[in-house]
């Protein structure tokens, strides 16, 4: 079964400042898109973990469950977290992590990877689009 490779980013201009999500779902030749402006006053490592529960509910609802995931991210320190190598001391990211582990439920298996800024530009690019789209 071939795994369905997600690539996630979240930003924060000013950090914390107005904040948004990108998500790109490849699933074979097709790619979905996905952007979300999450509020005024977000920090980046919080817009990380939510682009990441973004991803997750989308690709539920593309009727992807039953499929591995790769999420793909240059976020080292969600990656690291989410995958139990670093403890989350924040609280507000301690929330986010149960909410992403919560969904991550719903697929047979997962694997995180730190990739380079450079390997995520798509992401990126809809980060920068759902800010500047909500007049930030």
């Amino acid at each position: 079964m071939p795994t369905i490779v997600i690539y996630t980013d979240g930003g924060a201009r000013g950090n914390p400042g107005p904040a948004g999500a990108g998500v790109v779902i490849i699933d074979g030749d097709t790619n979905h898109e996905f952007k979300k402006y999450l509020g005024k006053r977000q920090t980046n490592n919080w817009a990380e973990y939510e682009a990441v529960a973004i991803a997750l509910t989308e690709a539920k609802q593309l009727g992807l469950t039953d499929r591995p995931l790769e999420v793909r991210m240059d976020s080292q320190l969600v990656v690291e977290q989410l995958t139990g190598n670093w403890k989350i001391k924040e609280p507000n990211l301690q929330t986010q992590a149960s909410k992403v582990r919560h969904l991550l439920a719903e697929f047979p298996s997962y694997r995180f990877k730190y990739v380079p800024r450079a390997q995520n530009k798509e992401a990126d690019r809809l980060v920068n689009q759902a800010i500047d789209e909500a007049g930030e």
